[in-house]
């Protein structure tokens, strides 16, 4: 699938994955609050590691061996690493901030994106882009007018989940370019947090309820879901358009607000949605028309 199917084909991806991600972050806001970060993370990548064997045997996977064999080990070695590290860095963020201000950081992964995928994806960005990502950053301002309270440690938390975060998603995109190993980009970097996080889990282990057992069953299998839908999108989108789009998440959290708490968005949350909706889609439509072709001169 080549142009604008598979650019739409990607956006739709994208917008799935954030109603998957704002889902599991309202259980990781649930469950910081009570446990450690090796605990929830643990357990969840367990689960997900066992669900990759799992799909790994489909016949349509061409087996467990094929289905998550990696010809790019670096590449996804640094992606494991920085998804291990964004991972506690967005555990201890949603912990010690509100929502609104992890999400106004989480503004500057396009920004961030934009600047990576240059360099190392060699993907051109076209000026209009530039102006799609300034306007979706305002947007996201619009939502927080109040902008972030007084900086503290959560707030570098947060600072290094959006780092971090943003590599790892430029390295999938990077993967995703040079091979199709989508579900092997969900194994290795949740086998990664499994190892890590169960080498701590001696040191932070407490009992968990049924009622927490399951929240962390939800939370792995929805994040399961995420990683992997992710994954084929950026196997079809620019790592700079995908991120914009990523910021849809912020819409859906206004929409559980209101549907769940009854919290009615004032005029400043209805401009920002527009400008994030606005810039996202600018950039999906951006990368699907043609690129402008030079007419030869003649004599």
């Amino acid at each position: 699938m080549t142009g604008l199917g598979a650019t739409r084909l990607g956006g739709l991806l994208v917008a799935v994955y954030t109603l998957q991600m704002a889902a599991a972050d309202s259980i990781t806001k649930f469950i910081a609050g009570q446990y450690a970060a090796p605990q929830l993370f643990a357990l969840a990548a367990l689960i997900a590691v066992a669900l990759s064997f799992v799909a790994a045997r489909r016949p349509a996977e061409g087996g467990t061996r094929r289905a998550l064999s990696t010809g790019q080990r670096p590449a996804m070695a640094i992606r494991s690493a920085l998804t291990v590290l964004a991972s506690v860095a967005f555990f201890y963020a949603f912990r010690y901030l509100p929502f609104a201000d992890v999400f106004l950081f989480m503004a500057l992964v396009p920004v961030i994106a934009a600047l990576l995928s240059g360099p190392i994806l060699g993907e051109a960005i076209r000026p209009t882009a530039w102006i799609a990502l300034v306007f979706g950053v305002a947007g996201l301002l619009c939502l927080m007018p109040e902008g972030p309270s007084m900086l503290s440690i959560g707030h570098g938390w947060a600072g290094l989940a959006v780092l971090s975060g943003t590599g790892s998603l430029v390295a999938a995109r990077y993967i995703a370019q040079r091979e199709r190993s989508t579900l092997a980009q969900v194994f290795y970097p949740n086998l990664a947090l499994c190892v890590v996080m169960t080498a701590a889990l001696p040191f932070v282990w407490t009992p968990m309820s049924g009622a927490d057992l399951a929240w962390v069953s939800v939370y792995a299998l929805i994040l399961f879901a995420a990683r992997w839908t992710v994954t084929a999108a950026l196997g079809v989108l620019p790592a700079y358009v995908a991120t914009p789009l990523m910021n849809l998440q912020f819409v859906w959290m206004v929409v559980i607000g209101f549907l769940a708490f009854g919290e009615v968005p004032g005029l400043g949350t209805f401009l920002g949605v527009t400008l994030v909706i606005g810039s996202g889609l600018w950039l999906v439509y951006d990368t699907a028309r043609p690129k402008w072709r030079e007419v030869p001169a003649t004599t």
